[in-house]
């Protein structure tokens, strides 16, 4: 593995690239995303998979340059509301407006007076811009009605790609039970089902009898554009999980060399006589893996597998960057 100085740049630059894909993402198409807790969203998750890799709270202070004390309270505070105890603030909040009545801004920041009060205006945003909180007035005068049942699931009918991306992530991570993708997507159970019983309906998942989504199959039509969102994250998530494999030097020692990643620049103008040759390479590719994959799925509708089996993905993109050529091309089909 590289010295802690190399790993320390790697790390800087792969936190700048991140940061300008979520930037571009909350800001692509004159649409401007909340933002007000992706700070302390990544501190708090960094913490957790820090925890789950068995690294020590005493280590990660270190790691973020903080006393074991306050980096306990920061944990603490960002997990759980200080007011109600075993929930977060944010669900404290939303929970509090869920009564059926409007709250004033100085109903809530009274009811929460022992959380940091830009803590709980930072939720308080994020939920009316995220749509499960309504919001009337300005400053002081504000006030707030959480969005009922029959309203998340009409805001949750007309969320174009949001069925894909569920799918996706039942896909890549199932089985998943209905509450971790409420978890995972930090929308409402009522909003949520909505669209598992049309991906139901498709024949696009299924429900174990313990009540599990799964998925055996996801294919996103190349340039459909209710599936952008999930094609994005999917591309994202599988260079990113090819990197963790390749650094943990998971599986045998066959999979270990045939595991990873290369990545190949070239330089070419109009008229080159090699232009449409490097152009094709992805069109050709995701041809190549098309077929590839029905004979795979023919083969394996005919045969018995066994126990133990092993998913592979393999990613491919294209982006042309040039005079003319500006924007990124990505295969959509999975």
């Amino acid at each position: 593995m590289a010295p802690p100085m190399t790993r320390q740049v790697l790390i800087d630059n792969i936190v700048r690239q991140t940061t300008i894909l979520i930037a571009q993402l909350a800001t692509s198409g004159g649409v401007r995303s909340p933002l007000a807790r992706i700070a302390d969203q990544v501190f708090l998750d960094l913490a957790r998979e820090l925890d789950a890799q068995g690294i020590s709270r005493k280590v990660s202070a270190d790691m973020f340059g903080m006393a074991l004390r306050s980096y306990r309270r920061r944990v603490r505070q960002l997990s759980e509301s200080s007011t109600e105890r075993g929930r977060s603030l944010w669900e404290a909040v939303l929970g509090f407006l869920s009564g059926g009545r409007l709250v004033t801004r100085v109903e809530v920041l009274e009811r929460f007076a022992r959380d940091e009060e830009e803590l709980v205006k930072g939720v308080l945003t994020d939920l009316c811009e995220t749509g499960l909180v309504f919001r009337t007035g300005a400053g002081r005068g504000a006030a707030y009605r959480a969005a009922t049942t029959e309203e998340l699931a009409d805001l949750g009918s007309r969320s174009d790609g949001l069925r894909e991306l569920l799918w996706m992530l039942i896909y890549r991570e199932g089985p998943l039970a209905d509450a971790e993708l409420c978890k995972r997507t930090g929308l409402e159970a009522a909003a949520i089902e909505v669209k598992l019983e049309e991906l139901v309906d498709a024949g696009r998942i299924t429900r174990t009898e313990s009540g599990l989504n799964q998925a055996e199959s996801l294919v996103l039509p190349l340039g459909s554009p209710s599936g952008a969102e999930a094609a994005l994250f999917d591309h994202y998530q599988a260079v990113v999980k090819t990197m963790c494999a390749r650094m943990r030097r998971t599986g045998n020692a066959k999979q270990a060399v045939e595991a990873g990643g290369s990545t190949y620049s070239f330089t070419i103008w109009a008229d080159h006589p090699h232009e449409e040759e490097v152009l094709s390479l992805l069109r050709n590719f995701r041809q190549h893996c098309s077929e590839l994959r029905e004979r795979i799925e023919r083969y394996n509708e005919n045969t018995a597998a066994p126990a133990e089996q092993m998913r592979v993905t393999v990613y491919g993109g294209l982006c042309a960057v040039g005079d003319e050529a500006d924007d990124s091309e990505q295969g959509d089909d999975e």
